[in-house]
């Protein structure tokens, strides 16, 4: 364990090259996505009420969302590779501001499958950034460096999360008309159309702000010098590096990880929400001020993730990537257990804590999995992208159960729910474990 400690000089540092500069530039792009990201999932609950529909119908929000990332994945590795890293980059801001923008349309039609449409095409956007900007900063330097950098990197994006959760809390669900979902039922047709376009207006006001910064930052990233490494253009066919890669068993394995842990973080950040306000609410809250102490939870849940992510980018100069990852893994699935069984504040407080174990493990499986790859980087970058379709499975599954409201051996339907993440925690812990074994004992892929 001593050899493993890497020196930090070296992380931004490439044949006697700085990528400071750039390495900042693109490292602003984690901050735009998880904005967005952050600021999408307790919006769910915002549709939801708005629309007056059920938690399964809201959450076909985050289907949209993170089916824009399956969607373009190969089709931007495909782009990055016969241009470059920077095209990619700039082709995904100029996607997530035009959908951020279609905001305005969608609100004048009144509808919500028309913003469905505007989170797809947003997120087609997020997928270019996300495969360009992911390998980008895996070759600012050397592949030994290559995990503890991209956890550096990944560490600025939960500030950008943290201002979409603010801004969610703050521009959205406290501005929004104050009534109760079962009284919004109660309304005539007349009425709920005012409260609707009332809430609509409010909803929307954070997406144009963020199309508008989006525009700000590609015409800054356009003008910039970027470095080229990794931007050799590859004869290779798509099929065989397609075929190289599936025979890579830590990067399959890696995919099928990502998958999992996409799938555990949109869960247990959504639906702190549906959680919060069912125990507020016990309390004798109203809806409304539950609704915004949940988020303020979340917030918090997010400040635990941030910390933590700077923390075990630390240890990673000591902990092999796979080992460290195991371990936080194990802790999520224990939090995750008392989320279940805990029916009061203590449940929240484990999914709080939940974050915290989550803050190393996108990057970490991101490099642990690119390892080896040689020039298949870029497609290897799309497929682990792909995996962010995790997002979009897992929530409507976790509604469903939601909305069966089953309660089982006393455990309400909503804590029964979060089985989801703590299965998919199982699986990226038995991806951590075999990753450290085949690295540091086995040495193989």
């Amino acid at each position: 364990m001593k050899n493993f400690k890497i020196n930090t000089s070296e992380i931004l540092t490439k044949d006697g090259v700085s990528f400071v500069i750039p390495f900042m530039l693109i490292t602003s792009c984690f901050a735009m996505w998880g904005f967005a990201n952050d600021m999408t999932g307790p919006i769910v609950k915002a549709f939801s009420k708005i629309f007056r529909m059920s938690v399964t119908e809201g959450s076909l929000v985050q289907v949209a969302y993170y089916l824009g990332y399956f969607a373009m994945a190969f089709p931007a590795a495909l782009f990055i590779q016969r241009y470059s890293f920077k095209a990619g980059v700039l082709v995904g801001l100029s996607l997530f501001a035009i959908g951020s923008l279609m905001f305005i349309p969608a609100r004048m039609m009144g509808y919500y499958y028309p913003f469905l449409l505007a989170y797809f095409i947003l997120t087609c956007g997020l997928s270019f950034l996300e495969t360009s900007c992911n390998p980008f900063i895996y070759c600012m330097g050397t592949e030994e460096t290559a995990t503890q950098r991209l956890n550096l990197a990944q560490a600025f994006n939960p500030f950008g999360a943290l201002l979409g959760m603010y801004a969610a809390m703050t521009l959205v669900q406290a501005r929004m008309n104050p009534l109760t979902t079962t009284q919004r039922a109660e309304l005539t047709d007349a009425q709920f159309d005012v409260v609707k376009s009332h809430d609509l207006d409010i909803l929307i006001q954070p997406y144009i702000f963020i199309g508008m910064v989006c525009i700000m930052l590609l015409v800054l990233i356009r003008l910039s010098k970027m470095p080229k490494n990794g931007d050799k253009q590859s004869t290779k066919p798509l099929a065989q590096s397609l075929r190289e890669l599936s025979n890579k068993k830590n990067y399959r394995e890696g995919v099928i990880a990502q998958f999992f842990y996409v799938g555990a973080q949109v869960t247990c950040w959504t639906f702190i929400i549906q959680h919060g306000t069912q125990i507020f609410t016990k309390e004798g809250m109203p809806e409304k001020s539950a609704e915004i102490l949940s988020q303020q939870f979340n917030i918090l849940a997010m400040a635990f993730f941030t910390v933590s992510r700077f923390i075990c980018t630390f240890f990673l100069r000591y902990i092999q990537p796979g080992r460290l990852l195991s371990i936080l893994a194990i802790c999520a699935i224990a939090f995750t257990a008392g989320v279940i069984l805990f029916p009061d504040r203590n449940g929240i407080y484990c999914l709080v804590a939940v974050s915290a174990c989550m803050s190393l493990m996108f990057p970490t499986i991101y490099g642990i999995a690119l390892r080896g790859v040689g020039d298949n980087v870029k497609v290897a970058g799309a497929g682990l992208i792909m995996a962010i379709l995790g997002g979009s499975v897992f929530p409507p599954l976790q509604a469903i159960i939601i909305d069966s409201n089953v309660t089982v051996l006393g455990v309400s339907s909503t804590n029964m729910s979060f089985i989801v993440p703590f299965v998919c925690f199982i699986v990226i812990a038995r991806y951590g474990h075999r990753a450290y074994v085949r690295h540091n004992i086995w040495k193989t892929d």
